[in-house]
């Protein structure tokens, strides 16, 4: 989450002044269309930024609307997973979607990477490293983990014994099994680090800790066929963190990790776009409970509204890292700027459908074509400011498209839950899932 903040003071140049936002305007009332056409035309529209917008060369997606150059492995591993929904809803064809991967496939096998792990930003056209700050110009752990969570659902995806299929199959595992997750516990620590360099090694000194949006990292860490972190780092790293426990009730409901209120609701997204919740339980919590809650609690916090927010209530909710008006935050109910952010709402539809669908319509018939572009709802708005951000961002953008769709097919979760290396992890790391059921009685 830290990390996400330091982004703040590198893209403030990218948003739109807020000068530019004042002007007001009648929208046309739009036309009531079914709600089945309405999410799949929220989908088309924002896979959209992972198509059409895909970076000319790599395929990989812009960190954002106004970097088109600049390409974020994080974004783009939640922009692979949206390829596979835009082949299943026939945005594209089967083949359209893997000549992309397999170009942005080979891009990332030349791509710059440190120990098997990817930096945090790209070039998109000559795959060298873009420093994300001064001494962060190494290998981002948590950003490569976003993408190999896409890359094993599209290797579970192309079975197909086509010379394309099998070729994107043995690629993705080149990848994967050179990736040393085992390096970054920093000499055998029980605790993964962020990042480390070869210019800087561990300067940057930032372990990953619970509770936050970093939970995949652990999960696929366990899970390497060849460079595997022993289980105590989950243990003894992951889950020892101040801010992992909660157990108290908000608006009475039981919240059992993290922040007070939840924090930033992309904590329930990002490592749930592949890693399936349903009856997913360790000893720590039931991720289930975990993630809907945080969702309710987010959505409660806006209705009792206690800042008195302009527009806020319970068909206009969400509050997650985006852009503000005063530069990227973390939104959450413990950091309330009056800034709603469309996907913090819409990726939650999974947990909160009924209440997604009502922010989905606030937004669209409502709100209307102000917050409504080319690649779907622009990235956030504040009411009581006046102000639209004109921008999208690849890691609000893809998740948008991956929750929708987990939630009305459950096809990204039954995916990456079918990797037999993720179902080892869980079960070694003393998770229960469905999913390990499925293995256990597959050996019998």
């Amino acid at each position: 989450m830290m990390k996400l903040i330091w982004i703040g003071c590198l893209l403030l140049a990218g948003l739109l002044p807020v000068q530019a936002q004042k002007k007001q305007h009648r929208d046309t009332p739009r036309e009531q269309i079914s709600d089945s056409a309405l999410l799949t035309l929220v989908q088309q529209r924002t896979f959209n930024y992972f198509w059409k917008f895909g970076h000319p060369v790599s395929g990989l997606a812009a960190e954002r609307t106004a970097t088109p150059d600049t390409i974020t492995v994080g974004g783009s591993g939640f922009g692979v997973m949206s390829i596979l929904v835009g082949i299943e809803r026939g945005f594209i064809t089967r083949e359209q979607g893997l000549d992309r991967l397999l170009k942005i496939v080979n891009f990332l096998y030349r791509a710059d990477s440190y120990h098997g792990i990817w930096p945090h930003w790209l070039n998109g056209a000559t795959g060298k490293t873009i420093p994300f700050s001064r001494k962060d110009d190494g290998g981002d752990l948590v950003e490569s983990a976003f993408m190999f969570q896409g890359l094993l659902c599209v290797r579970q995806y192309f079975t197909g014994s086509s010379a394309k299929e099998t070729d994107l199959r043995t690629k993705i595992g080149w990848l994967w099994n050179e990736a040393e997750w085992s390096w970054y516990t920093r000499d055998g620590q029980p605790v993964l680090y962020w990042h480390w360099s070869p210019n800087n090694g561990w300067a940057m000194n930032h372990p990953v800790r619970g509770y936050n949006e970093c939970l995949i990292t652990y999960i696929l860490a366990a899970a390497s066929p060849t460079y595997p972190a022993p289980a105590r780092v989950y243990h003894e790293g992951w889950a020892m963190s101040n801010y992992f426990n909660n157990g108290k009730e908000y608006y009475g409901m039981k919240l059992p990790l993290g922040f007070d209120y939840g924090g930033p609701l992309f904590f329930a997204h990002y490592s749930f776009l592949g890693l399936d919740p349903r009856g997913l339980k360790d000893k720590y919590a039931d991720y289930w409970e975990q993630n809907r809650n945080h969702t309710l609690i987010n959505r409660q916090y806006c209705i009792e509204n206690p800042k008195q927010f302009k527009g806020y209530g319970p068909d206009c909710w969400g509050l997650t890292a985006s852009d503000s008006y005063g530069g990227y935050d973390a939104h959450s109910p413990t950091n309330d700027l009056g800034v709603i952010s469309p996907t913090a709402a819409l990726s939650s539809f999974p947990y909160a459908p009924e209440y997604a669908m009502q922010a989905l319509k606030y937004f669209y018939y409502k709100i209307g074509d102000r917050l409504w572009g080319e690649y779907g709802f622009y990235d956030a708005f504040s009411e009581s400011h006046n102000w639209i951000d004109k921008q999208y961002l690849a890691i609000d953008q893809g998740p948008i498209v991956v929750m929708i769709e987990n939630y009305r097919s459950g096809l990204l979760w039954k995916l990456f839950m079918s990797c037999p290396e993720i179902k080892a992890a869980l079960k070694q790391l003393d998770f229960t899932s469905p999913a390990i059921l499925e293995l256990q009685e597959s050996k019998r």
